[in-house]
């Protein structure tokens, strides 16, 4: 999968950029006591992005990591070899500054239309936790929103990454039909 690493550089770009942002003008945890953090569920955790465990080469005695086959875990064809699963072992506490790029995004999820246009979705996914943003599906900050299109627009950049979300968008579409 070596041509789909994204440098870390680029992940910590991105991250200052999601940085400066957020979902909501209040602590969205507040509402739900940090659930997508402290979920019960043993599954429960994220998969890095192809090189993003570069960005925790320092420091990841906060986090739990496990390593997966991309081929057995259901990811597409053009991801080979180890993918990494990490969980927070301290929750809610995390080191906020590192979190991956998909608790940086939640509650949207990048969507890729028919057409290949990039949408920003609620993520509508089976969650072992009920979000309340999705759930009432309370507005968003336009900068937020805008700050994750424009993420993701980065990030679909590299293949392996187009290929998960095309796939990821080709189920949803299936479910819809």
């Amino acid at each position: 999968m070596d041509k789909n690493i994204i440098p870390k550089k680029t992940y910590r770009a991105i991250y200052r950029l999601l940085d400066s942002v957020s979902p909501a003008d209040f602590d969205c945890g507040q509402l739900c006591g940090a659930v997508c953090c402290l979920s019960e569920s043993d599954d429960m955790g994220i998969y890095l992005l192809p090189g993003e465990e570069a960005v925790y080469e320092d420091g990841r005695d906060w986090l739990e990591w496990s390593t997966q086959n991309a081929e057995e875990c259901g990811f597409p064809e053009s991801w080979e070899g180890p993918v990494f699963f990490i969980k927070c072992k301290t929750p809610p506490y995390c080191v906020r500054d590192k979190r991956p790029i998909q608790c940086r995004t939640f509650p949207l999820m990048p969507y890729l239309t028919e057409d290949g246009e990039l949408q920003m979705l609620y993520n509508d996914n089976e969650l072992p936790y009920l979000c309340p943003l999705i759930e009432e599906e309370i507005p968003l900050n336009d900068s937020f929103v805008k700050a994750t299109h424009t993420a993701w627009k980065h990030l679909l950049r590299n293949p392996g990454i187009y290929d998960l979300i095309w796939a990821d968008s080709e189920e949803l579409r299936e479910i819809l039909r």
